[in-house]
């Protein structure tokens, strides 16, 4: 069963903008593995413009654990766009 946190999380991107680690609780999350990656787009079919300049939510499902001998979980990470912020949805142990 999920449990959503929503509570804001430091994200470090690499160059490609793919998730790396993950800050939370005070504990540091290696990301080892993305396994989803979607947007969510603003109503574009109410728009003049029906091609959004870009997408209002990133999510990305990850494999992360905190640290080396830790169990990985599943994680989802969320970036709001426009506010540059991170929440974390944790999905499975």
């Amino acid at each position: 069963m999920a449990r959503l946190y929503g509570e804001p999380v430091e994200v470090q991107t690499g160059e490609d903008g793919l998730p790396v680690w993950f800050g939370w609780r005070r504990r540091r999350y290696a990301i080892h593995a993305v396994q989803e990656y979607w947007l969510v787009n603003r109503d574009w079919w109410r728009e003049s413009n029906p091609v959004p300049a870009r997408p209002e939510l990133e999510y990305w499902r990850v494999e992360a654990s905190a640290g080396q001998g830790r169990p990985a979980g599943i994680y989802e990470l969320r970036r709001d766009v426009a506010a540059e912020v991170w929440t974390l949805r944790r999905v499975e142990d």
